[in-house]
């Protein structure tokens, strides 16, 4: 890995972004915007306080997954990252600088949803709030290490679509959101605890009732950290010059 190059290839990635209006609109605003529907329709009642720090990992979660897989995947359809794997650049040194680059937009992203949905929305949290952005800008982080790992088995976008019921919708619906995970049938529950998502989830959660220490909110950030870092090193390891 040469840092000169990841640092380059994040630097063009994000110089490309800021040039598409509709994607930064996309990663910046548009999880902000669904909070805030979320919490419209439940207005006078106290499900949004309930469903809260869950939308707020759901919803970035989701966003920085689609876009960094269909960015990464049409590197690869257009013959740009045959172009740039023909120069000294590595492997390794393409997928950190995506991450790099999708990491400092999740970041921002994170932080845009976070301070929506506490001081504009609502939302209360009994817990430390900085705690709680810390968690939404990892989960946010794995979004995009999921991404990269998916669009390295990907050949056209609809493709990348098609993973999401594989990756995505089984950690919605085992996650906690609907139901909380200690009450899933037997199994489930289990299954559940190898989902990145659960343990965002359970760390919003923890962090909004304040139910648990810092420690153990450490540790799931922990668990979402080691699970977004095997994402990029299985990405790396799986990534293709081109799609044929």
């Amino acid at each position: 890995m040469n840092p000169t190059r990841t640092l380059a290839t994040a630097g063009r990635v994000l110089t490309q972004i800021r040039h598409d209006p509709r994607t930064v609109v996309l990663l910046l605003v548009v999880p902000a915007l669904l909070i805030g529907l979320v919490a419209w329709i439940f207005t006078d009642t106290p499900v949004f306080q309930t469903i809260g720090p869950a939308i707020l990992a759901l919803f970035p979660f989701i966003v920085m997954f689609l876009v960094t897989s269909i960015t990464t995947l049409r590197e690869r359809r257009t013959g740009t990252l045959e172009r740039l794997l023909s120069m000294p650049l590595g492997r390794s040194d393409f997928i950190l600088g995506y991450t790099l680059a999708f990491g400092v937009l999740a970041v921002v992203q994170a932080l845009i949803a976070s301070g929506y949905a506490l001081w504009v929305c609502g939302l209360d949290v009994a817990g430390d709030p900085w705690l709680l952005v810390a968690v939404a800008v990892t989960d946010a982080v794995l979004g995009s290490t999921l991404g990269l790992f998916a669009s390295a088995f990907a050949r056209t976008e609809f493709q990348v679509v098609q993973f999401m019921p594989l990756l995505v919708f089984p950690q919605i619906l085992l996650g906690g959101i609907f139901l909380p995970r200690d009450q899933l049938p037997a199994g489930l529950q289990e299954l559940s605890d190898w989902l990145p998502l659960s343990h965002a989830v359970d760390a919003l959660n923890a962090v909004a009732t304040d139910s648990h220490d810092a420690a153990y909110v450490g540790g799931q950030l922990l668990i979402i950290g080691a699970f977004a870092v095997a994402a990029v090193v299985f990405g790396a390891l799986t990534l293709q010059r081109r799609t044929t």
